[in-house]
C-alpha cells in the first residue's frame, strides 16, 4: 500500500510506549529506520509505503520514535504535506550542500512538492534562488515563496538565461529532475560549486564530463530523505513559522487515481493532499 506522508490522531500505542499517548495530535516521519549515523542510513532503512504499507489507508502503524505532534498552527492537511518532501529538501540544503548566506542556487522543476520547500530552506538561510518550470504561473507562484527569477525550461536557451539571471552561474544546484537538467546543472556551477541530486523524475542517464570536476573543484553529493534528527530540526523551522507548507489540491482517498493522474501531468503546484473521512 502506498503513501509515505501523514498526519493524524493516535488512535493506539504498543506495550511500552511512553513518548506518544493515544489521542495525540501528529505528524509521520516517513524515514523508517534510518540509525544512529546521521551521514547515512542503516541497512534496514525504508521508506514509508515501500515495502512497509503506507498511508493511503485508515490506520497505518509505525515505529514510535517516528511520530512527532503536529504543529498546532498548521491544518491536518498542511502537516500531511510535509514529512517527505520536506525533509529530503532539508537535508538537500542545509546537511548536504551547506548552504552560507549570500549564494545562488538553483532548482529545476519548481512546481514538485519538493521543490516549494527547497525555495522557502534556501531563502531562509540568506541564499538568492533561481528556478525553472514549464509553466509561468508556476514560476510566478516561485517567485511568491521567494525565488528572485525563473526561466521557462520550454525555451532552448533556459541555461544560459539562468545563467545571466543569476549574474554568472550560481554556487549550489539540487536536482531531482535527472536527465533533462542534470548536466545543464553541472555547467551552471561556479568554480568550487556543489550539486546535489536526489531524484530522476526525467531519466537516469546522462553524460558527465570528468575533467570539469577536478579542473573546477565541483562537488557531486547524492541524498535521498534524512534521519530523525533532521526532522526534528526541519520541524522546529515550521514550528517557529519560518517555512509553510504549500499544498495544491486535496481529494478524497477514494479519488487517489484521479490524484495520481493531475501529479502525472505536471498540472500540480506544491503538494496534493489525500483525506480520510
Amino acid at each position: 500500500m502506498p503513501g509515505s506522508d501523514g498526519a493524524g490522531t493516535v488512535a493506539a500505542v504498543g506495550a511500552g510506549v511512553t513518548v506518544v499517548r493515544e489521542g495525540d495530535n501528529v505528524v509521520i516521519c516517513p524515514s523508517l529506520w534510518w540509525g544512529p549515523d546521521d551521514v547515512h542510513p542503516s541497512s534496514r532503512f525504508e521508506i514509508l509505503g515501500g515495502p512497509s504499507h503506507g498511508t493511503y489507508a485508515q490506520f497505518v502503524r509505525v515505529p514510535a520514535e517516528n511520530v512527532f505532534a503536529k504543529p498546532e498552527h498548521l491544518t491536518y492537511d498542511e502537516a500531511a504535506a510535509f514529512p517527505l518532501a520536506g525533509l529530503t529538501a532539508w537535508r538537500a540544503l542545509i546537511t548536504k550542500a551547506r548552504i552560507k548566506p549570500g549564494e545562488r542556487v538553483f532548482i529545476p522543476g519548481a512546481g514538485s512538492g519538493v521543490a516549494t520547500f527547497l525555495v522557502q530552506i534556501a531563502r531562509l538561510a540568506g541564499a538568492r534562488v533561481f528556478v525553472t518550470s514549464g509553466s509561468a504561473h508556476k514560476l510566478e507562484a516561485a517567485q511568491g515563496l521567494g525565488a528572485e527569477g525563473g526561466v521557462l525550461y520550454t525555451e532552448s536557451d533556459w541555461p544560459e538565461r539562468i545563467r545571466a539571471l543569476s549574474g554568472g552561474g550560481v554556487e549550489v544546484a539540487v536536482d531531482s529532475v535527472g536527465s533533462a537538467s542534470f548536466e545543464a546543472c553541472l555547467q551552471l556551477l561556479t568554480p568550487g560549486g556543489r550539486m546535489v541530486t536526489f531524484g530522476a523524475t526525467t531519466g537516469v542517464d546522462t553524460h558527465l564530463e570528468i575533467r570539469q570536476f577536478y579542473r573546477r573543484q565541483l562537488s557531486l553529493l547524492g541524498t535521498t530523505m534524512g534521519s530523525l534528527k533532521e526532522f526534528g530540526e526541519l520541524l522546529a523551522v515550521i514550528q517557529a513559522g519560518g517555512i509553510r507548507p504549500v499544498t495544491d489540491r486535496t481529494f478524497p482517498l477514494a479519488e487517489a487515481a484521479a490524484a495520481h493522474r493531475r501529479m502525472e501531468q505536471y498540472e500540480h503546484f506544491g503538494k496534493i493532499v489525500l483525506t480520510v473521512a
